[in-house]
């Protein structure tokens, strides 16, 4: 039996994870060891025992044999819940490409060491004659801290520790010497850092409708049965996706297992957070990125802990470490923010799946307009299909979709942003007190500022994309945030004739006030809500009708319920439609029936105005008629024509350098490497290597190569080899490359 080697990490927290220590594995233990087990190991000078986790194996030795110590045991604990999220950093590893610490880094994001809240409590230790016997000797000794200390706790018979420190003054010595006498007693208590800054009533659940009754028993069916599945539920906008989540995750905490629900973009935490609490009480937690780190260190703790059931949050919280997970919702499922951008570039809705087969779980993914991927997989039978054709209110009814060719309003002489029926419209609704949501997918100002006199366009200096023009004469690059005042002249050819074309969201605002300036106005963008809390405070002003008109980026159209809203004005539906993505048809296609979905939620009708320069476009026209299956085919053959996934899987390698010719010249490498290994393997198809569509950002130059294959594995096997191959060339030491499978973005 050949020798085999462990890299072990001793200690889980975030800083010592980049110190990785190789043990032997006895011959003894090599059947039995595996990725993620918790071993015990001789450490240090001394060999003091420790505990470590597996994190991969090898048949081959980094150091000198002779200085390698052996591995004594595996640990009685087996596979704890760092060992079940260290395998799943593995499998993102071997999956995605990355190192083992990039993969660690993402899934154990919890172990960062944040000082700990404690909330002190002194009680009194002694009974009512034994405190009045010990008070009496305290006097008699001119003792009189412990006095002064006793009289109070004779009293309140507890005390805060502030109380007792600062008020009473009582030194932290005699309150020791008190303690080891048995007198008092200190208690310690972790506070936890609360996210949740809203209290709500617990209420009663909603009665199903027969189809949710339907899929809900199916579900407690299989879950009760052991039978964990991954379910595709395609439901309408307003179809009751989310009852159907919660009665699932009530089968699952009966069971005494916990839940995951991802949520794709932290505007829509406030609501689903609100209806949850309303369900499950204060057995629910949050995660995202405006948290503070010791929020996020308390909430993951709490899970860890067992204090909380359900966690609630975007991609990072598929890692909460639940000790018995039993469940994961991923909700608008299609969403291309459940795609990390940062290496390793793993898909949240892939991932959860391979955590679920790990622990034994069921995932459900959510959508009413399902990514091309998973509704093949459903129809191909991988995933269980689940349909609610109908919204679930009584009375409630999809919103009325007019699509206005702008090209028309132009010849009619209209060159407002508003086609005439919108204008209309929006003057019908503030006459009758409703509200209106007003959907531009840019923020800004401008789209870009150029010389109408020579076509100068200013761009970023460190980005090849052009600077988007601000109010208050600012013009921002939206990649590496570069800002400068708006010039008055063209700095190229000195001409006046300098100015903003194109539109965003703070123009949008701009000309609804200058319109429409009895209405009450809202903003949300990425410009509005920086600050934390600022989704929650725009969206419940609108919500309690403090506003007429929301105006917004896509973060307005996701999942949001607002049952006043009667309107909704998307006012470039094709902006999206010419992106450098394959994909763009798709989105487009998904933006609109998301925001079409957010008229007319209550009782009242309501109307969809679609404004677009290309109303003949399948996924113009699809999202109009709300007919998702007519456009997934007309899609897919799309895809097919043209092998994009998933019809046919996708790799790109990206390189990233500070300098053009090294970068240039490593892309090369790899495509040359590439075409020599597999030049006869079927259905494998280069393309590339070539600059990307935007070539430098942040002073990085980007170049790409594609590689299709119709197999996830075959593409897996060349990503192994690239690594393998750029271990030994010294030119990627100044290189950045990375992998990406499936990419959510156009390069």
């Amino acid at each position: 039996m050949s020798k085999q080697y462990a890299d072990i990490i001793i200690n889980i927290s975030h800083e010592a994870l980049d110190k990785v220590f190789q043990y032997e594995v006895p011959f003894a233990l090599q059947k039995k060891i595996s990725t993620g087990m918790q071993v015990v190991v001789p450490f240090g000078r001394w060999n003091k025992e420790q505990t470590g986790y597996v994190i991969r194996l090898s048949d081959h030795a980094d150091y000198e044999e002779n200085k390698i110590k052996e591995i004594l045991r595996i640990s009685e604990k087996g596979v704890s819940i760092e060992g079940k999220q260290i395998q799943l950093a593995y499998w993102i590893r071997e999956q995605y490409g990355s190192t083992m610490i990039q993969a660690l880094k993402t899934v154990l994001p919890m172990e960062k060491k944040v000082e700990q809240r404690l909330v002190k409590t002194v009680r009194l230790a002694l009974n009512r004659p034994e405190a009045e016997f010990f008070l009496e000797q305290a006097k008699a000794k001119s003792r009189r801290a412990q006095a002064r200390l006793l009289e109070e706790l004779m009293e309140h018979s507890q005390l805060s520790w502030e109380i007792v420190t600062k008020q009473l003054k009582i030194p932290r010595t005699t309150l020791k010497r008190l303690e080891e006498q048995k007198v008092i007693t200190v208690e310690s208590q972790n506070l936890y850092r609360n996210p949740i800054a809203f209290q709500v009533q617990k209420q009663t659940p909603k009665r199903l409708n027969l189809r949710q009754q339907m899929i809900s028993d199916e579900f407690k069916h299989d879950f009760l049965a052991k039978n964990y599945k991954t379910y595709l539920l395609h439901g309408v906008t307003g179809s009751g996706k989310t009852e159907v989540y919660m009665a699932a995750i009530e089968t699952v905490l009966s069971q005494g297992k916990q839940a995951i629900v991802l949520i794709p973009e932290i505007a829509l935490t406030y609501q689903t957070v609100k209806r949850f609490y309303e369900r499950f009480g204060d057995r629910i937690s949050i995660m995202n990125s405006k948290l503070s780190q010791g929020e996020r260190y308390d909430q993951m703790l709490r899970a860890k802990n067992g204090e909380v059931d359900i966690m609630i949050g975007p991609r990072s919280a598929l890692f909460t470490p639940f000790r018995d997970l039993g469940l994961i919702v991923i909700d608008e499922e299609h969403e291309s923010s459940y795609k990390s951008e940062s290496v390793p570039k793993y898909h949240a809705r892939e991932t959860a799946i391979a955590r679920a087969s790990l622990e034994g779980a069921s995932v459900i993914l959510g959508s009413a307009t399902p990514s091309i991927e998973s509704y093949t997989y459903a129809r191909e039978g991988k995933y269980q299909l689940w349909e609610l054709f109908d919204r679930a209110a009584p009375g409630s009814m999809m919103a009325n979709v007019h699509i206005e060719d702008m090209r028309l309003e132009l010849k009619e002489a209209n060159r407002s942003l508003f086609s005439r029926k919108l204008r209309m419209m929006i003057e019908e609704r503030l006459e009758k007190g409703q509200q209106i949501m007003l959907f531009l997918n840019r923020r800004g100002y401008a789209g870009f500022v150029s010389c109408r006199s020579c076509g100068h366009v200013l761009k970023c200096p460190h980005c090849d994309v052009s600077l988007t023009a601000h109010r208050g004469q600012k013009l921002v690059c939206h990649y590496c945030g570069y800002q400068i005042v708006a010039p008055k002249i063209c700095p190229d050819c000195g001409s006046p004739y300098i100015g903003a074309f194109g539109i965003g969201t703070q123009k949008v605002e701009y000309l609804v006030k200058k319109e429409f300036p009895e209405a009450r106005t809202l903003r949300m963008d990425m410009d509005t809500t920086r600050k934390k809390h600022s989704h929650e405070e725009i969206l419940s002003a609108f919500s309690n009708g403090e506003a007429d008109i929301l105006i917004g980026t896509q973060m307005i159209v996701k999942g949001h319920d607002f049952a006043n809203t009667t309107l909704v004005g998307i006012l470039a539906a094709d902006m999206s439609l010419y992106s450098n993505d394959f994909r763009a048809s798709e989105r487009t296609f998904q933006l609109l029936t998301q925001a079409a979905g957010r008229a007319g939620r209550g009782n009242l009708a309501g109307d969809v105005v679609i404004q677009t320069y290309n109303p003949e476009h399948y996924s113009i026209v699809t999202a109009a008629k709300q007919d998702y299956k007519l456009f997934y085919e007309q899609e897919y053959e799309y895809r097919k024509l043209l092998m994009y996934p998933p019809v046919c899987q996708m790799l790109v390698v990206f390189v990233g350098c500070s300098e053009f010719d090294i970068g240039k010249k490593a892309t090369d490498m790899l495509a040359q490497k590439m075409r020599q290994k597999y030049m006869n393997m079927e259905g494998l198809s280069i393309i590339g290597p070539s600059q990307a569509a935007i070539t430098k950002i942040k002073d990085t130059y980007r170049y790409v190569i594609y590689i299709k294959h119709v197999e996830y594995a075959k593409l897996v096997e060349v990503k192994d080899d690239l690594e393998f191959y750029m271990e030994n060339q010294k030119i990627y030491e100044k290189v950045m490359v990375t992998f990406d499978f499936n990419p959510m973005i156009g390069y």
